[in-house]
């Protein structure tokens, strides 16, 4: 069998109607499936499935009443687990650095707090969180993958602080290419 890529992410949220407004109208991601589910046990399941492109998609479930699920809880995954928010992000296709520039115009333009271009020598990625507090990225490959590349090896040096895109004001601080750890090429460090 070969390897075709993601049917489908699945992950929660707590308010399906401000994450579908973020998905379809900040992302333009277009809705495909959504069911209501009734749980025997009372309550009910909202789900949602978005296409991200090239037949992969993205899934929200909110529980409501549901017995065992509880009412509170971080959808955003990483400060629940207490770790930095790059450690459970999603990347998105941008599918060149033209695509990458402008979609981080278009976040701008909709008061999306999102970073400058990062450049990661084999990709540049911007980075963003949606309404649950979930990392995203938008990236695109700047070079092919060769076999150095997927040789584990240390390659760069990166602050704590870099990885503190967890409160808003390290996010506003991440902005300037110094605090992201970037070199006066626009390298990532």
């Amino acid at each position: 069998m070969s390897h075709k890529g993601f049917s489908h992410i699945g992950l929660s949220t707590l308010d399906l109607d401000r994450t579908r407004e973020f998905y379809e109208n900040v992302l333009g991601f277009r809705a495909v499936r959504c069911d209501i589910i009734r749980v025997k046990e009372g309550g009910q399941i909202r789900h949602i499935f978005f296409d991200t492109g090239r037949d992969q998609l993205i899934a929200f479930m909110e529980a409501r009443g549901v017995p065992g699920v509880p009412a509170e809880y971080d959808a955003g995954i990483n400060r629940g687990l207490g770790v930095p928010s790059v450690f459970y992000h999603f990347a998105f296709e941008a599918g060149s650095e033209a695509a990458l520039r402008e979609k981080r115009d278009e976040l701008l333009a909709r008061s999306v707090d999102v970073t400058e271009v990062v450049d990661h020598d084999w990709a540049k990625s911007i980075y963003f969180k949606d309404p649950n507090g979930l990392q995203l990225e938008y990236c695109c490959f700047t070079r092919n993958l060769n076999a150095d590349d997927a040789r584990l090896q240390d390659r760069f040096e990166m602050s704590v602080r870099r990885l503190g895109l967890e409160d808003p004001e390290a996010l506003r601080a991440a902005k300037t290419p110094e605090a992201v750890g970037v070199d006066p090429a626009g390298r990532l460090r």
